[in-house]
């Protein structure tokens, strides 16, 4: 199926949506922006774009779902200590299961929120729980996967083979699946590590870790650097895309370039190290790679990330995510065990 064909069935889906009332049709009337119904037919055609990964969108005027019911009288206004947050909220009015649906089909990746099951702090949601050790179980995955859950980690981190069961797990949760290409040396071809990426989002993956190549950096071959990133990039259109520089190998500046052809190239995120390098992160390669990429490209910080106080030492640092397989003990500010890498 092409893209005009494609096209001309979303559109037609999502006519049917509007014609139902699932969606609703501006049509700039004074009863559309009053909330009840259009007693015109509409001034315009329902519009959609179809971005990446077949994912659908239609223009923020075209669409509308039913606001939030008003705060009853007597109850303070809407203020957050009146929020319960669910079902039975008198502020928050949820979804109906059709709207939720249409949501998605909009390009929505989750609807709803995660809670947490046991107590934890606020580093939980920018967690990457990881286990990428080579004699890692199918058991110790399903663990990893249930912690995950139980704490609402933004992902688990495994490796390739681990993909399918992760996600299989994890359905329905809101927790990623990422897994690690090029891993750990990075030195496999561009075609080798964009293959891997595509096969990896074939079993389920939801965001890439790739490993640059760090010998042509440091022999100063720039554009095999991007041309490697940029493949990997292709392969991945609709994913999250986390580029691991590997920096305790590197020199400022040569961290400063790989960051800087991330960027260019469209990556998420830039990443410190894979755990399995001399050194992990550090707060000051998280500073000097915030500051190249600037504040909305995000940062993770992996590699020796095992207390509470280092992980809040990363995020203040500038680190968006963080890569450890201390999670639990992290986000329950426990007692730091021993141990290498993530």
């Amino acid at each position: 199926m092409n893209e005009s064909e494609l096209r001309t069935i979303v559109e037609a889906v999502v006519k049917e949506l509007a014609s139902r009332g699932v969606l609703k049709q501006h049509c700039g009337c004074s009863d559309a922006k009053q909330g009840s119904a259009c007693s015109s037919s509409p001034k315009r055609e329902v519009k959609v774009t179809i971005g990446s990964a077949g994912k659908v969108f239609g223009a923020a005027s075209d669409f509308s779902f039913k606001k939030a019911a008003p705060a009853p009288a007597g109850k303070g206004g809407d203020s957050e200590k009146d929020h319960t947050h669910g079902p039975d909220c008198p502020h928050c009015q949820p979804l109906s299961a059709a709207a939720a649906q249409a949501l998605k089909n909009l390009g929505a990746d989750r609807i709803g929120v995660c809670h947490p099951s046991k107590g934890c702090n606020a580093i939980a949601p920018i967690v990457d729980h990881t286990l990428l050790k080579p004699n890692a179980t199918q058991e110790e995955v399903a663990k990893l996967c249930a912690e995950a859950r139980t704490y609402c980690f933004a992902s688990v981190c495994v490796n390739p083979t681990y993909v399918a069961l992760s996600a299989s797990l994890l359905k329905g949760s809101g927790v990623k699946v990422c897994t690690v290409i090029g891993f750990p040396l990075g030195s496999t071809t561009p075609t080798v590590k964009a293959i891997e990426a595509r096969d990896a989002i074939a079993n389920g993956a939801d965001e890439i870790d790739m490993v640059i190549n760090v010998g042509a950096l440091k022999s100063g071959n720039d554009a095999l650097v991007k041309d490697d990133i940029q493949a990997v990039r292709d392969a991945t259109r609709g994913r999250v895309l986390k580029v691991i520089l590997e920096t305790s190998l590197l020199s400022d500046d040569e961290k400063v370039r790989a960051c800087r052809m991330s960027k260019e190239v469209g990556a998420d995120f830039v990443k410190t190290a894979t755990g399995f390098g001399p050194g992990g992160a550090t707060v000051a390669d998280v500073a000097l790679m915030r500051k190249t990429v600037g504040p909305l490209m995000g940062v993770k910080a992996s590699g020796s990330i095992r207390d509470t106080t280092t992980a809040q030492q990363m995020i203040e640092a500038g680190a968006t995510r963080l890569g450890t397989s201390a999670s639990v003990a992290i986000v329950t500010d426990a007692k730091p065990s021993g141990g290498k890498g993530y």
